[in-house]
């Protein structure tokens, strides 16, 4: 078999017939590393040889699904683990993705032997996990092992229900002469456990590192070959965890599922809203309560703002877990539109219990935040904000406003500020809808 050497980029999968310092697209240094190919190899066209069809003659197939009893898990899934698919989980190490796994693998287990393959641990260290999570079911296989061969000849024999491979960057193939973790061990490994996963119906889950901006590490060919892409998210310093789909043939992108981390593990939280509003400060100026919808599920967060006069040439403006520009574009809003004399003002805004927010939806309760604190006017403690905020001021209709209504009206919240082209499509009992359509009406309702 010939062989030829590239030298490939570690960081975004460049590949170059000679060395290089400064990778030509992603602009990073030193890091082309050189690797062996084998020509004629690769991954084989798991669809198979096909002819065109028309689409109404391509045969129905009914997803199978398999329920891993956790059903936030579950929902973010799209409904369960589809037959056949490769499921891609990425998140900062420590933050529980190889805790979420063992157990949602323990109670699959129970209805079908699962293997799951720990290239990090040693089959003692796993053990020691599961005792303390309480995933001991009799069906859940360990295999501390990094061979790709011997992984899938234990596959083969095995024939389990589900599999987890716990990271891939730790596999490695002997078709390809890098080291692992490199482009095209991650590639070559992920290729051949496509083709296991669609070839016998089993559903693969891999657990991917990532990277310092928070990206799987890697080629972001990884994500393109999976079926699911799902990230871990959460803060050290807040017990809550939230798993995002990015990418889901089989389901919503939407979806968010809500844990709470505790000694005993990954803990479901079944009302949201009511966790993240549980310690908002009383009579606080700039708080505020805003609905967003994350897929299906509407959500009430606290906005939280601090605006206090500058001491730098340049005021700063620090935003977490919301766009930063979106902060910038609502300031000069509040400045032109308003009058609010916020040119020499320090503001910080923040979405308190470590959520992200990227709706528009949010951007009135954000303005109604910056102009509380700056104020140093209490917003009532009753009222929720909703609207978008457009570059001319007016305050524009959100989608779903009866959907977050609802959750507002199961945590007693009695007025709701919100556009006056929503309010036609809201109905909400013991909430009293005050309609407005520019940002003078609602700052006036307000204060």
């Amino acid at each position: 078999m010939k062989t030829k050497t590239l030298y490939t980029c570690q960081n975004c999968g460049y590949q170059s017939p000679k060395w290089l310092g400064k990778c030509p697209d992603c602009a990073s240094w030193n890091t082309l590393a050189e690797e062996v190919q084998f020509r004629g190899g690769g991954v084989a066209d798991p669809l198979g040889s096909s002819v065109p069809i028309p689409i109404t003659d391509v045969p129905k197939e009914h997803e199978e699904r398999f329920r891993t009893g956790i059903s936030e898990f579950d929902r973010v899934l799209g409904g369960g683990l589809v037959a056949g698919s490769l499921v891609l989980i990425g998140g900062d190490p420590g933050i529980g993705k190889s805790t979420l796994l063992l157990q949602a693998m323990n109670k699959l287990a129970e209805a079908g032997g699962v293997l799951y393959v720990s290239g990090e641990e040693s089959a003692r260290q796993t053990r020691m996990r599961g005792e303390r999570l309480g995933s001991k079911s009799s069906g859940l296989y360990i295999l501390a092992e990094t061979s790709l061969e011997k992984i899938l000849t234990h596959i083969k024999r095995l024939q389990p229900r589900a599999v987890v491979v716990d990271s891939i960057q730790t596999v490695f193939t002997g078709g390809v002469e890098s080291a692992p973790g490199s482009v095209s061990q991650v590639r070559e490994c992920a290729g051949k456990l496509m083709l296991l996963a669609k070839g016998s119906g089993t559903p693969v889950l891999l657990v991917g590192h990532v990277t310092k901006d928070g990206s799987i590490a890697g080629p972001r060919v990884l994500e393109h070959i999976v079926d699911t892409v799902l990230y871990f998210e959460g803060d050290s310093g807040h017990p809550f965890r939230i798993l995002r789909a990015v990418k889901n043939r089989y389901g919503s992108t939407n979806e968010i599922g809500v844990f709470e981390m505790t000694d005993g593990g990954l803990q479901e939280v079944k009302n949201p809203s009511e966790l993240f509003l549980s310690e908002r400060p009383a009579g606080a100026s700039g708080s505020v309560v805003v609905a967003t919808l994350e897929g299906s599920r509407p959500l009430l967060v606290e906005l939280q703002a601090l605006v206090t006069s500058s001491s730098l040439g340049m005021p700063r403006r620090t935003t977490i877990g919301i766009d930063h520009n979106r902060l910038a574009l609502l300031v000069a809003v509040l400045e032109k539109k308003v009058g609010m004399a916020l040119g020499g003002q320090d503001i910080f805004l923040n979405v308190a219990g470590g959520m992200r927010l990227s709706e528009p939806a949010a951007d009135l309760g954000a303005v109604a935040a910056v102009a509380s604190s700056y104020l140093d006017k209490v917003i009532d403690p009753n009222t929720m904000v909703l609207g978008e905020v457009g570059l001319a001021g007016e305050v524009r209709a959100v989608t779903q406003p009866e959907m977050r209504l609802k959750e507002a009206a199961k945590l007693g919240f009695t007025r709701c500020i919100l556009p006056a082209g929503s309010v036609r499509q809201a109905k909400a009992k013991g909430i009293e809808l005050v309609g407005v359509k520019s940002l003078e009406e609602a700052l006036a309702q307000l204060f």
